[in-house]
């Protein structure tokens, strides 16, 4: 298995693949990370640069095939996924829930009520609903905001709002918070580095759901 941390985990929320690769070893999973991991091209696929975005497909492609591929990124989920052909791609929730099914990792219940946010390339792109839900529910007790599922709002990060519009983003995601404070939850936990990154600091906690996990699961290593 190749982890694949992508952008956002890798440079600018840390903690994220630092948390997932702890439950990685915690589970006793055999993985590696690339030392020279490049951008999934996403972002090159979305705003037309298409022949850049080709090759860095091509560069990946290489790099990739042939191993099962894990992502933090929900993003570089359903790019790998949907925009490359022939890889094998789970996104981190899915991973998560099949090891707490076959019990490669336990988690102790909390007296804590959590509320999830769907991102906007797991939810309504990938159709990765329940799979987080699971996990959040093997350690608290999960409340639904407003909009959830196929209607959640966006985080207001994507589409390069965040970097275009950076005043609008923060609308959007005040707005989401609002929601999220709304159910009376103790914190707010997404599958989306990028989600993460633009819902934080808005008066409420924001946990990535490996982050969530290593903080207040209290992981059980004994099989």
């Amino acid at each position: 298995m190749i982890y694949f941390r992508g952008c956002t985990a890798r440079e600018k929320e840390t903690s994220i693949a630092d948390a997932t690769e702890n439950l990685l070893k915690s589970a006793g999973v055999d993985y590696k990370v690339l030392d020279d991991e490049k951008c999934c091209g996403s972002v090159l696929l979305r705003t037309g640069f298409i022949d850049e975005a080709q090759s860095q497909i091509q560069k990946n492609t290489e790099a990739l095939s042939g191993e099962l591929i894990l992502t933090s990124c929900a993003g570089c989920y359903k790019t790998l996924n949907q925009d490359y052909e022939g890889l094998d791609v789970i996104h981190i929730s899915q991973f998560l829930k099949e090891l707490i099914d076959d019990k490669k990792l336990n988690f102790n219940k909390k007296d804590l009520t959590v509320t999830y946010h769907d991102s906007c390339h797991l939810g309504r792109h990938c159709s990765i609903f329940e799979e987080p839900r699971d996990v959040i529910s093997s350690v608290a007790d999960l409340v639904e905001m407003q909009n959830n599922h196929e209607n959640s709002l966006c985080c207001g990060a994507g589409g390069g709002v965040k970097s275009a519009y950076p005043e609008i983003a923060d609308e959007i995601a005040d707005s989401r918070i609002s929601q999220a404070i709304d159910t009376n939850a103790d914190l707010l936990v997404s599958s989306c580095p990028f989600c993460k990154l633009n819902l934080k600091n808005r008066g409420l906690d924001v946990l990535d759901l490996t982050e969530f996990l290593i903080e207040y699961g209290d992981v059980n290593e004994e099989q």
